[in-house]
């Protein structure tokens, strides 16, 4: 059996939307984050020394990290499913954004929600308003134009493609959909991005992702 570590409001809630796509048996151990601090508990590190989520414990084979956790219950459970044939175009594109969720545009997106919160509590009251300016600054300058370089980047890819490898649905849009999530929660989307809008639209449909949410709880960038 298959046991998920699910933290709430994470990215273990997409390991849990692969499995419903896979149509596998699992069970779940379930996480909630510090209210004040918004971090795993610390019983997580009874699982992972990290006590990071997600975590997923195969039958004594505990796999983390979300990419290597797609990797591992495609190619050890998914019978050919949610990965293209191998040495074909749709491979390669399926490997680049496997990796480039977490990579390459996770990395900006965490740094808007931390800066986000500078200023704020728990921040003493006589800092907030210099670290709130110098939040707007680096967000103004760095952090908001590198988001719109790779929103942009990523729709001229889904104007191009239905699926981030192709026409097929992967394990690539599994890993991309919560960079993606987080993106139109926190950073916008805007009607110049249809097509982004439309990827998490149609993922949001689907009858196996619906599936997930309801054995996994609230989340909320559903």
């Amino acid at each position: 059996m298959i046991t998920v570590h699910h933290l709430e409001d994470s990215r273990s809630q997409r390991v849990l939307w692969l499995l419903e796509e896979l149509g596998l048996d699992y069970e779940i151990e379930f996480y909630k984050r510090d209210p004040k601090t918004m971090l795993a508990p610390d019983s997580l590190k009874e699982i992972h020394p990290l006590g990071r989520s997600p975590v997923i414990d195969d039958n004594g084979q505990v796999v983390a990290e979300s990419g290597a956790i797609i990797e591992y219950l495609v190619h050890r459970h998914g019978q050919g499913r949610l990965i293209p044939p191998e040495n074909s175009d749709a491979r390669l594109r399926y490997t680049y954004w496997l990796h480039y969720a977490e990579g390459s545009l996770m990395p900006f997106l965490l740094l808007k929600i931390v800066f986000d919160r500078l200023g704020k509590p728990p921040m003493p009251l006589i800092m907030r308003p210099a670290a709130a300016l110098i939040a707007a600054g680096v967000k103004g300058k760095f952090v908001t134009p590198r988001i719109d370089e790779h929103l942009d980047y990523v729709e001229s890819e889904l104007a191009r493609h239905k699926w981030f490898a192709g026409d097929e649905l992967t394990g690539a849009d599994i890993q991309m959909s919560f960079p993606l999530e987080a993106a139109a929660a926190r950073a916008g989307i805007g009607a110049e991005r249809p097509h982004i809008q439309k990827f998490v639209d149609r993922i949001h449909a689907r009858p196996a992702y619906k599936r997930a949410l309801e054995r996994g709880g609230p989340y909320s960038y559903a």
